[in-house]
């Protein structure tokens, strides 16, 4: 080697420290760790504002906080929860491991790697910073619906503007991720042999740059009838109040899927792992994720089937809906199928995605009977809502997320975690999550309205239940913080594999992951392929 490329290659490997190192970085597993981090500070944020809601509905009647404040902090909830703690992790999983899954150096495009992170403190600065002004925060609903959203003060302008920025930096992430993922591979390393992971964070970044500039439409034309006199909404100046709710959804109901999918591809990679089985109808999954992600465009109205539109269109929008039903069942069949006669270990991964298996399945099913439009009517804005999507994005996206660290932790740190702590939390977390958010399902039926902070005498009793599981549940999530945090410290060293059914280019480097991997391209075959079914 020439001096001239020793040189480039030292500078190339000099590794800064400090608050430089985590300002400028611009590789791929500093920035995951940054985006995991800020998303267990947001995680704890937004858990926060729930039991500030949880504790104000423990009784009947009004106890801590006056009705607006409870409006900004179940609006506050969603925003923070879904753009702050769920999304940002996601794309920290994504950072981390999908060059070292498909063996590539880094991710294609460092720089705005950098840059998509750093835009997101400064859009939740911005958006957190409405609660002090005095106008208030945003208290129409994390779904910003006019009118309502049109009577706040000028706190709205600030959270469009955050709005603007988060999705900004959500597709330059999702840009990053699609270029790495379609030049980075190392050679044989073929789409069908990709882990699943990567492929449904591949076509999430797809879902991300189709529908996040639609958002940024709807949101643009609230800003513009709040103060440049435009009535795109407003029924006085001849707008129309569901043109948003249209707009909004055909953006929200693929958001859905951008907070699902990725966590599938998890299960997907756990669940063989601790089964010590190949994953069972790989291209059938691959196939599936593809299905969900086509149909989420062509749903959206079923959010809104009490707005009086055609029987036509309730007709279509309801067996669509089910329609969906078919792809995600193809998926759980699989995980079953790939656990069944396999040899099983129940390590905290394995629990946290076998948990995630049976809620996930109950928010599904409660999904379903959301979709028909007769038991819609009765179900829609009721707390039967809250339960469903919290058991879809909580015991779903957010159990799937606790999978993932728990699976790809010792490879990150070089330490293994403390086992019997990870099971506690699971335990703790799967309890209280249930006490938590199954009562809700009966409040709803009962017809307990959702975004109120006073209720009627007869659903004191499930509310206490709900408030004190939530309470549980937050609490829990402090064991989880100290886990993570423990195992960054130090631990029982981990092995390159880590997992004894682990299979995969991730798990042929060093743990802790050495800074820089492949500077040399692996050699890939169907021997080192995670999945061996039709790979060739």
């Amino acid at each position: 080697m020439s001096n001239a490329t020793t040189a480039h290659h030292d500078e190339h490997h000099e590794h800064p420290t400090g608050l430089a190192r985590w300002l400028f970085t611009t590789n791929h597993k500093e920035i995951g760790t940054l985006y995991l981090v800020f998303s267990l500070i947001m995680f704890l944020v937004g858990g926060a504002m729930a039991l500030v809601i949880r504790a104000e509905l423990f009784a009947p009647g009004l106890q801590l906080v006056n009705p607006e404040f409870f409006n900004q902090m179940t609006t506050m909830h969603a925003l923070v929860m879904i753009f702050g703690a769920v999304m940002p992790a996601f794309v920290g999983l994504a950072n981390w491991m999908i060059p070292l899954m498909i063996g590539g150096p880094d991710m294609a495009l460092p720089r705005m790697n950098n840059w998509s992170f750093w835009i997101l403190p400064f859009a939740f600065a911005i958006l957190l910073s409405t609660l002090f002004m005095p106008s208030g925060g945003p208290s129409s609903g994390w779904t910003l619906y006019p009118p309502l959203s049109l009577q706040g003060g000028n706190s709205l302008a600030f959270v469009v503007l955050s709005i603007h920025l988060l999705g900004i930096s959500s597709i330059m992430g999702a840009i990053n991720v699609i270029a790495t993922i379609l030049n980075m591979r190392a050679p044989g390393m073929t789409l069908l042999r990709m882990p699943l992971f990567v492929w449904t964070w591949l076509i999430t970044a797809f879902l991300i740059i189709a529908v996040m500039p639609v958002l940024a439409g709807a949101v643009t034309m609230l800003l513009t009838d709040r103060f440049f006199g435009t009535s795109f909404f407003n029924a006085a100046g001849g707008g129309d109040p569901v043109l948003y709710q249209h707009i909004f959804w055909f953006f929200g109901h693929p958001e859905v899927y951008i907070l699902i999918l990725p966590a599938f591809g998890i299960i997907s990679e756990i669940i063989p792992t601790f089964s010590r089985k190949r994953l069972f109808g790989y291209t059938a999954m691959v196939y599936a994720t593809a299905t969900i992600a086509f149909l989420s465009f062509i749903v959206w109205a079923h959010h809104m089937f009490t707005v009086g539109m055609p029987l036509g269109a309730q007709l279509f929008f309801m067996y669509a809906t089910m329609v969906i039903a078919v792809p995600t069942g193809v998926k759980i069949f699989n995980w079953i199928s790939t656990m069944w006669r396999g040899s099983m270990t129940f390590e905290t991964p394995m629990l946290f995605a076998l948990g995630f298996l049976v809620m996930f399945t109950i928010g599904g099913l409660s999904g379903l009977m959301l979709a028909i439009v007769p038991a819609d009517y009765q179900y829609h804005d009721s707390y039967f809502v809250v339960a469903h999507f919290h058991y879809v994005l909580v015991t779903g996206a957010v159990f799937a997320i606790m999978a993932g660290v728990y699976y790809w932790l010792p490879k990150w740190t070089g330490h293994m975690y403390d086992e019997k702590l990870g099971k506690i939390h699971f335990w703790w977390s799967t309890i209280s999550v249930n006490v938590l958010f199954f009562p809700q399902h009966y409040l709803g039926l009962a017809g307990m309205p959702r975004r109120i902070p006073d209720y009627a005498v007869q659903f004191t009793e499930f509310n206490m239940i709900s408030s004190i599981g939530g309470f549980a549940f937050g609490f829990a999530q402090l064991l989880f913080a100290y886990i993570v945090w423990k195992c960054a410290r130090g631990g029982a060293p981990a092995t390159a594999q880590v997992w004894e059914g682990a299979r995969g280019l991730e798990w042929t480097v060093p743990s802790p992951a050495p800074l820089h991997t492949f500077d040399e391209p692996p050699k890939v075959d169907d021997s080192v392929a995670v999945h061996q079914d039709n790979l060739s």
